[in-house]
């Protein structure tokens, strides 16, 4: 069960710079990136509406109102995501983008991990460290900073 929940991670991992590339695509042949982010949201809305109907048709109001203010938050952050990953995969390209921001994942996770954010608390140890520094240095090999864009 492990093994084939670690290959759909993967296989949704290497549908995000498609997804990315799709909607730079849509945004210049439309109305931007922003739109182009608007669109895919407005799409993704209809597949998880019919996805949660079909899975789980109870609905009750009272549930909501015991939803602290912060757990609807979430939606702002994936748009964020969206829009900002549709106007940046022309200028950076589609590897680099998905490592600069697996290693903001990677940074991000280990202090929330740390501090123990809505889940219980796993400390920064030195192996996490170091597969983080492995992240970084793999990610300045993809993005090269260094170099001056081709084209």
């Amino acid at each position: 069960m492990k093994l084939a929940s670690f290959g759909l991670a993967v296989f949704i991992g290497a549908l995000l710079p498609l997804q990315a590339l799709i909607n730079a695509s849509l945004g210049k042949q439309t109305f931007g990136a922003v739109f182009a982010a608007l669109a895919s949201f407005s799409i993704g809305t209809l597949v998880l509406l019919a996805w949660w109907l079909l899975s789980r048709p109870g609905f009750q109001f009272e549930a909501l109102a015991k939803v602290p203010w912060w757990a609807w938050t979430g939606g702002a952050i994936g748009a964020v995501y969206v829009a900002a990953a549709t106007l940046l995969i022309p200028r950076t390209g589609a590897a680099s983008l998905i490592c600069l921001i697996v290693f903001g994942q990677l940074l991000g996770s280990l202090l929330l991990d740390h501090y123990g954010v809505l889940h219980a608390r796993q400390p920064v140890d030195a192996m996490r460290v170091i597969g983080t520094v492995l992240v970084a240095a793999g990610a300045l090999l993809v993005v090269r900073p260094w170099q001056a864009a081709a084209g």
